[in-house]
């Protein structure tokens, strides 16, 4: 009673207040815990990450881009070229209205160069032109009928590829279509990168990926394989080729994880499926390793720093970086001048002045950050 009345609490309220202090005292060291776990997970999990994408990269072999615009057909001697030009070139301009492909005989010993965008075209010119002289008939009605002879050739040759691709994979119940698809991309090239060759190594980065996470290799595997077929289909609507090569999976009944994967690995559409991140991740290694793909190292140069330059030309941006081979801009701007709705309308500005103003491969992320810092003493 006495202590009671010295502390003016109660005994019941002195002992609801210990227990008070105990639980704040708990809470706190609790929290402290907390984050030392958690900033202990990130840590790791930032590891284990690294860990997986360098095992699946090693684990991978690759090549190296050699694929161009012209196709090389070599002859045993000059006099062919006579031939194969004709009287008064009526040879040569039946074969490149035929074919769709320029053919330039020029003084180059030995050889005729087939120049062209579409590699379908340019082989379906070359194998013509070597039945052509195999054969010694060259006249215009003849180089038409070998010309479609060799179409129907390179089409069932682009269906071969498509099985054997399937089969070497291990990818089983593919539609027919899908598989003629998966052929057509050997007659493809992206900055010299070959689809075909791309899409293959995708798939194995795929499914070495999601056999270190524990998920479905199967599954990531086919996704990979399939997640460039929206570049490869037989009209051109103007759609994003991952949102076309998702409808197109869609509509040959794939899986609906393989669905999202092809459709969300530019972020055209929300991923909802744990393989959409690993098919997203394992694009870009493929398409960003050394050698992967070719583009002439001054306009690349140039192209960055046009591109920085352009977002430098906003007032109140402070500095401005090119990253990740030129996919992704960053915009640093003074806090004082930008207020974050301000710095919201930067990057929707900035991308669409990208989008009117330059020429570049793939898609370009504009990333503005706003950074403010409050700084005291302690003395």
């Amino acid at each position: 009673q006495q202590l009671e009345t010295i502390a003016g609490l109660s005994a019941e309220e002195a002992k609801n207040q210990l227990v008070e202090n105990m639980k704040a005292e708990a809470r706190s060291q609790a929290l402290m815990q907390v984050k030392d776990i958690v900033d202990e997970a990130k840590l790791t999990a930032s590891k284990e990450a690294k860990k997986v994408v360098i095992q699946t990269i090693q684990r991978t072999a690759a090549e190296a881009a050699i694929e161009n615009s012209v196709s090389i057909f070599h002859i045993d001697n000059d006099e062919i070229k006579g031939r194969v030009i004709g009287r008064e070139g009526r040879n040569i301009r039946a074969l490149e209205a035929a074919t769709g492909i320029e053919i330039i005989v020029d003084d180059t010993p030995e050889a005729i160069i087939l120049s062209g965008f579409d590699p379908v075209r340019r082989e379906i010119a070359r194998l013509a032109l070597h039945r052509l002289v195999t054969d010694g008939r060259i006249h215009p009605a003849r180089i038409e009928e070998i010309v479609a002879k060799t179409k129907k050739q390179i089409e069932d040759e682009i269906i071969e590829i498509g099985e054997r691709t399937v089969i070497d994979l291990g990818i089983h119940g593919l539609h027919p279509e899908l598989i003629r698809m998966v052929g057509r991309m050997r007659y493809r090239s992206s900055y010299g990168q070959n689809l075909l060759h791309h899409s293959r190594e995708v798939a194995n980065f795929c499914a070495t990926m999601a056999a270190e996470l524990g998920l479905n290799a199967k599954l990531a595997k086919r996704a990979g394989l399939l997640h460039d077929i929206g570049k490869v289909p037989d009209d051109n609507p103007e759609l994003p080729h991952a949102i076309l090569g998702m409808q197109l999976a869609e509509k040959y009944k794939e899986h609906p994880e393989v669905c999202n994967a092809i459709g969300a690995h530019h972020d055209e559409i929300e991923m909802t499926s744990m393989i959409s991140p690993i098919i997203q991740a394992c694009d870009s290694i493929s398409g960003a390793r050394p050698g992967a793909r070719r583009e002439v190292v001054e306009s690349y140069i140039k192209r960055l720093k046009e591109l920085e330059e352009l977002a430098m030309s906003y007032p109140g941006v402070e500095k401005t970086f090119a990253i990740q081979a030129g996919r992704e801009l960053r915009v640093i701007v003074e806090s004082e001048r930008i207020t974050d709705q301000q710095a919201e309308l930067l990057a929707a500005d900035i991308s669409n002045r990208i989008q009117t103003e330059m020429t570049y491969p793939g898609q370009i992320k504009v990333t503005v950050i706003r950074e403010t810092r409050s700084v005291a003493f302690a003395k």
